[in-house]
């Protein structure tokens, strides 16, 4: 009886260790994407272009997306995202993004990662908790700068433009084949049990403590974009 009883003990223990060791790592990752989305917002030339952000349905960020690997390249990293609601941003969705492409690629390297949802079709494949990206009317490498260029079509059938940053620059992305999906993980960890995927981007969640300055970067970067584009657009 006694072994039994130890036995349920070191399992109990054990599985609060690694509930503390998740919710450290979640609080990590909110922490790396709050950054990215400070300094994407305080550098705009060299950035995401204003029009592109004020029109984003949702918004995904993936800090330090693992790429690379020897004659087959891949990709894996985890992230969080959130979408615009009626009341406003929506409570942080915790996303994992996998796959791989093949290629001769030599080294590993880290990048954050930007993902940008344009329009209803590229909303609704995120709701649905695990969608491959394929195909060109799906993703596609997002401009850079201040303004899009006039001679990009990214209004028109692109439901997602992706984004790499690498030592404070950022550069159009193409995840062709890679698999967004939910991170059940992250999700138990921060909201206490695996909340469904579409009700968290559809706003039907409060923002947990633990993101709050995660949320409040996402709201600062698209305030600081509608505000220059309606002030540039009077010039």
């Amino acid at each position: 009886m006694k072994r039994f009883i130890a036995f349920l003990l070191m399992g109990s223990l054990g599985s609060f260790a690694w509930a503390g060791e998740q919710k450290k790592d979640v609080t990590e990752r909110l922490q790396m994407a709050t950054d990215v989305l400070s300094q994407m917002a305080s550098a705009p030339d060299k950035g995401i272009p204003e029009e592109v952000l004020d029109s984003a349905k949702c918004i995904a960020v993936v800090p330090n997306l693992v790429k690379g690997g020897f004659i087959l390249g891949g990709k894996h990293g985890r992230g969080v995202a959130t979408c615009r609601t009626a009341e406003g941003w929506s409570a942080p969705a915790f996303i994992s993004v996998g796959g791989g492409s093949a290629g001769l690629q030599i080294g590993v390297e880290g990048v954050d990662l930007i993902m940008l949802i344009m329009n209803d079709k590229g909303m609704q494949q995120l709701l649905s908790s695990k969608f491959q990206i394929s195909g060109e009317g799906s993703a596609a490498a997002g401009p850079v700068g201040r303004h899009a260029s006039a001679g990009t079509d990214w209004k028109l059938d692109t439901q997602m433009l992706t984004y790499s940053r690498s030592k404070g620059v950022f550069a159009g992305l193409t995840l062709e084949g890679a698999v967004v999906q939910q991170d059940s993980d992250s999700t138990i960890s921060v909201y206490g049990h695996d909340v469904s995927f579409k009700s968290v981007l559809q706003g039907k969640v409060s923002t947990p403590d633990i993101a709050k300055a995660f949320m409040k970067a996402v709201a600062d970067a698209a305030h600081k974009a509608k505000i220059q584009e309606a002030r540039d657009g009077k010039k």
